[in-house]
C-alpha cells in the first residue's frame, strides 16, 4: 500500500472536489482518495506507487492544477 498527498490548485467547491476524486479514482490501483478543499491536499491511497504525472493528468482531465512538489 502506497499514500501520496498532493496540492492541487483551482478547487472551490464540492463539484471540484467531486471532479478530482473522480479523475484520480480511475488511476489503476487507486483505493482510496481524500481531498481537503481548504488547503487543496489530495491524499491519494493506492496498492503500488503512483507517478506524479499520472496523477497529474488525472488533476488535468478535471480541470485543475497539480503544484509541483
Amino acid at each position: 500500500m502506497s499514500q501520496s498527498t498532493y496540492t492541487v490548485t483551482g478547487m472551490t467547491c464540492g463539484h471540484c472536489v467531486s471532479s478530482v476524486t473522480e479523475e484520480i479514482s480511475e488511476l489503476s490501483g487507486v483505493s482510496d482518495v481524500a481531498v481537503d478543499l481548504a488547503t487543496g491536499a489530495v491524499t491519494v491511497t493506492s496498492t503500488e506507487p503512483l507517478s506524479e504525472n499520472a496523477v497529474r493528468g488525472a488533476v488535468e482531465e478535471a480541470g485543475y492544477q497539480l503544484v509541483n512538489a
